[in-house]
């Protein structure tokens, strides 16, 4: 099953990688059931013309394989129940780096097609590099998403953006060079993207994390990654200095362009395994320079810890129901499903684990019947149109080893 799994990967690269090429656009790659994903935003074309290589390969929640538990494992144990289909780092650099020779070789037979030469070897360069992942994402510290072995496979010179907990039990293991806490965007009523691009992140990417108010574990929570990749200035003032005459953070380099300065609005990776309140996305909606959603990961399982009498002691993944209501907010051009694989599992908690199990087309049939008797839980409806068909959902069911190009 793994097996075919990775050639389901391989063969989606080769597809995925000739359209990306033409439109410059990302590609994102399904690493396993669960919730391990692969992001290829494609440089800014001044960047690439310089020789850097192609993409900028974000690595988000590796956990290749092996087991994972919490506290303790009598307390709490998992296994993926379906293999990988990228089974290590090295296998996943392997991936990477055969994107890139398809993208040149893509490339050079346009240049061919137009007279020029080629300007290097793509395998001899490839070759000189230590690995292809250019930055790792780290959602939570739960070591679903933050998995030691798996973390400890990849290079030390990979820098890694975490959650604040998880950058805690990261930097512990003194293996990661740089460990960087994902601020929480908004802060301050700071809105501008810009302002959560710190180095070593290229200036046009940031990388930030939406919070629920009334969450003080933080369980549900999102990264957002943004970026522009159009063009390589954007027309800023100049950047802000301190009192002692020394420059501060990358956000004063962005610091200020007029708000209605199109050419700095980005687009955004919301990433939110175990869910969002929706409310707490109406910050994206508000976010100048203007933020468009291109993808929203959230699941359709709704996950629960309950008690001997069957009632709800910890909501763990909200589910369809609240994905629905965020995907009215944010109107992401794709909506793709994560965190869904029923995982083979022990330990205390194991028998106290809800799960309801429900399809989009369950969830907007519930909905429409809960609007219909005029059920409270319905009325989210002023957040944005109704979705009263399957296909205005965006969504798409991205399985073990698919990738997908977002256009």
């Amino acid at each position: 099953m793994a097996d075919d799994a990775s050639r389901q990967l391989q063969s989606d690269l080769r597809s995925a990688v000739q359209d990306a090429l033409s439109s410059r656009r990302p590609v994102i790659h399904h690493l396993n059931a669960d919730t391990s994903w692969l992001l290829q935003i494609p440089r800014p074309a001044n960047a690439v013309k310089r020789g850097a290589r192609f993409y900028y390969n974000i690595l988000i929640d590796p956990w290749l394989q092996g087991g994972q538990s919490d506290v303790a494992s009598w307390f709490s144990q998992q296994f993926h129940a379906t293999p990988s289909a990228v089974q290590s780092i090295a296998a996943l650099d392997e991936l990477i780096s055969e994107s890139e020779i398809l993208v040149s070789a893509l490339r050079s037979g346009l240049r061919s097609s137009l007279g020029h030469k080629a300007t290097f070897d793509t395998e001899e360069e490839l070759g000189h590099e230590k690995t292809l992942i250019d930055a790792v994402v780290v959602s939570h510290e739960f070591t679903d998403h933050c998995h030691k072995e798996t973390l400890l496979e990849i290079h030390p010179d990979v820098p890694v953006f975490a959650a604040r907990e998880a950058a805690k039990s990261i930097q512990s293991w003194k293996h990661f060079r740089s460990v960087n806490v994902v601020n929480v965007f908004g802060k301050d009523d700071d809105t501008d993207w810009r302002s959560t691009s710190t180095p070593p992140s290229p200036e046009w990417i940031g990388i930030s994390r939406l919070l629920s108010t009334d969450d003080v574990l933080y369980y549900h929570a999102a990264i957002m990654i943004a970026f522009n990749n159009r063009h390589g200035n954007g027309k800023s003032k100049p950047p802000k200095v301190s009192a002692s005459g020394q420059n501060g953070t990358r956000k004063r380099h962005h610091s200020a362009i007029e708000p209605d300065a199109d050419e700095e609005n980005a687009e955004v990776i919301i990433y939110t395994p175990h869910g969002v309140q929706h409310s707490d996305l109406a910050i994206i909606t508000q976010a100048s320079p203007a933020l468009t959603t291109l993808a929203f990961l959230h699941g359709l399982h709704d996950v629960r810890v309950g008690t001997a009498t069957g009632r709800t002691a910890l909501q763990l993944n909200l589910g369809a129901m609240n994905g629905l209501k965020a995907q009215r907010m944010l109107n992401a051009h794709y909506w793709l499903g994560t965190h869904d694989e029923i995982k083979r599992g022990g330990g205390l908690v194991a028998w106290f684990l809800q799960r309801d199990v429900i399809t989009l087309k369950e969830a907007l049939e519930l909905e429409r019947s809960q609007r219909e008797k005029g059920g409270e839980d319905a009325i989210g409806w002023e957040v944005g149109k109704v979705l009263h068909s399957f296909d205005d959902t965006n969504w798409i069911d991205l399985k073990n080893g698919e990738s997908k190009i977002l256009l």
